[in-house]
């Protein structure tokens, strides 16, 4: 795959990158033996992956299970080693930096998890849970000012700080959740990848927690780095949207152009998968069924990776990968036959 340049059509008012990723890549090796153990390949999780994210907005990353939206999130902010490419944030160079960078950098990055129970300490109280960013960057200047901002930070995510000795389980799912994101506020964060932030949450309160994302996003001007599946909560929250598979993008582009006018035939399919609340449109509209599985990342197709299930591939499509082009001012695609 060549270099993915961003898309400059969609830069908000002409302000640099807060978060530049360049030709990106995360291999895991694959090993056998017990005592000696020997490398028998690699999975191509992130295979050289390109794009921007400017301050105050939010990029959705959308795509299969599997495609590599959570080993992309993890590797842009250091919790996973990079095999090779560039990420800076802040212009700090994440796999590059020494020890004050880093610690600046988790306080000017944080993530937010897909389990909200996972992601927790079982044996630490809320306060303990909220207040420890807010300890390791020392950020008050005595235990009664981070107690008093731990107390801040739940009634802002809207968590009663009478509860704020309670233990995770002693919380629902919605409130768990609650509980990280403030937790990732309190280092006073520019960006957050959010991880699947609702996808183990009930239908209900999955809504609640955007509604929450979207009001702090405008309280603080934060970025995220909006990771999902459900591709009608992307096009509520996010500004651009960018349509992985296999390890690499297919396709990139504002929401509204993504939606209106998918190219890849593979954004195509995920798209007519989208419910309709119209009975009427529904009923009409085409479905693109996609045959077979997703191709192992351990061994991945030659040419274009999506070519095994393309409804119209060529035979250049095995052959040649494609190029990474932008066919409309900020729109980037990579198909041979766009």
């Amino acid at each position: 795959m060549s270099a993915q340049p961003p898309s400059p059509a969609s830069e908000p008012e002409n302000r640099p990158p807060l978060v530049v990723v360049r030709e990106m890549k995360k291999y895991f090796p694959v090993t056998e033996g017990l005592i000696f153990e020997r490398q028998i390949g690699s999975v191509r999780a992130v295979d050289g992956i390109s794009f921007e994210i400017y301050p105050g907005e939010t990029l959705g990353m959308v795509g299969e299970s599997g495609c590599g939206k959570t080993t992309a999130g993890r590797t842009i902010l250091g919790l996973y080693p990079i095999t090779s490419g560039e990420v800076s944030i802040s212009e700090i160079e994440v796999h590059k930096m020494n020890r004050p960078q880093a610690l600046s950098l988790r306080r000017k990055a944080q993530m937010i998890f897909q389990d909200p129970y996972a992601s927790l300490n079982p044996r630490w109280t809320v306060s303990a849970i909220i207040g420890e960013p807010i300890r390791i960057h020392r950020l008050a200047a005595s235990e009664k000012e981070r107690n008093e901002r731990v107390h801040e930070l739940m009634m802002l995510v809207g968590l009663s700080p009478r509860l704020i000795n309670r233990f995770p389980h002693e919380f629902s799912g919605g409130q768990r959740q609650r509980i990280g994101v403030a937790r990732a506020l309190a280092s006073n964060p520019e960006f957050i990848v959010c991880d699947e932030p609702i996808s183990a949450l009930d239908v209900s309160i999955q809504a609640q927690v955007v509604n929450l994302l979207e009001d702090l996003q405008e309280q603080f001007g934060l970025t995220y780095l909006f990771i999902a599946h459900d591709l009608s909560m992307v096009r509520h929250i996010c500004n651009r949207v960018a349509v992985m598979y296999l390890g690499i993008i297919a396709e990139l582009a504002g929401r509204d152009e993504l939606y209106a006018n998918p190219l890849h035939p593979y954004t195509q399919a995920l798209l007519s998968a989208v419910p309709i609340p119209d009975p009427k449109k529904d009923r009409v509209r085409q479905r693109i069924i996609l045959t077979g599985d997703v191709p192992s990342p351990l061994n991945p197709p030659s040419g274009c990776r999506f070519h095994p299930r393309c409804p119209i591939a060529q035979p250049q499509c095995a052959e040649k990968t494609p190029e990474w082009r932008e066919v409309r001012p900020g729109h980037w695609v990579a198909c041979h036959l766009v």
